[in-house]
């Protein structure tokens, strides 16, 4: 069974704003592919045949469409921001972490480590639970690097 062919009529100054998005500097590729997909179709092809000049599913094409009817332009050519995951630290607990890694190892070590750091922060209770990874990344935005810094005291001879 054949679906219905899905046509769209782009107003002139929605054309002129593709056709100038295709004319200005760099653009993520997927825009620019949504872009050549709406004046395909604006010009009569069919979802499947503009499918296979600019490489995307026809279902993708079709959803294109959708989105263009619901959102206009702007909800065609991009996304929406989305959530991603909590962030497993928060401000205040960033600065304690800091705080205590500027300050000088636990007794029994000469430096501090990503993963005594993340032991320490859970002991001490900075942080219900703390993984190397998310030490790791606090510590490259803080341009640290504790474990290159060793409190030796040298013995004159």
């Amino acid at each position: 069974m054949a679906r219905p062919a899905l046509r769209l009529k782009l107003p002139k100054p929605h054309r002129s704003a593709l056709s100038q998005l295709l004319k200005s500097g760099v653009q993520q590729v997927r825009v620019v592919l949504r872009v050549l997909a709406l004046l395909h179709l604006a010009d009569g092809a069919s979802a499947p045949q503009v499918a296979q000049s600019t490489r995307l599913s026809a279902q993708t094409v079709r959803n294109l469409i959708r989105r263009y009817k619901q959102h206009g332009l702007e909800g065609a050519l991009y996304e929406k921001e989305r959530p991603g995951a909590r962030p497993i630290l928060d401000d205040q607990q960033k600065q304690r972490i800091i705080a205590m890694v500027c300050s000088g190892p636990p007794t029994g070590f000469a430096r501090w480590t990503v993963r005594l750091i993340a032991e320490e922060a859970v002991k001490r209770r900075l942080a219900p639970r703390v993984g190397r990874e998310a030490v790791r990344i606090l510590l490259l935005h803080h341009d640290l690097r504790p474990w290159r810094e060793k409190n030796v005291v040298r013995s004159r001879t």
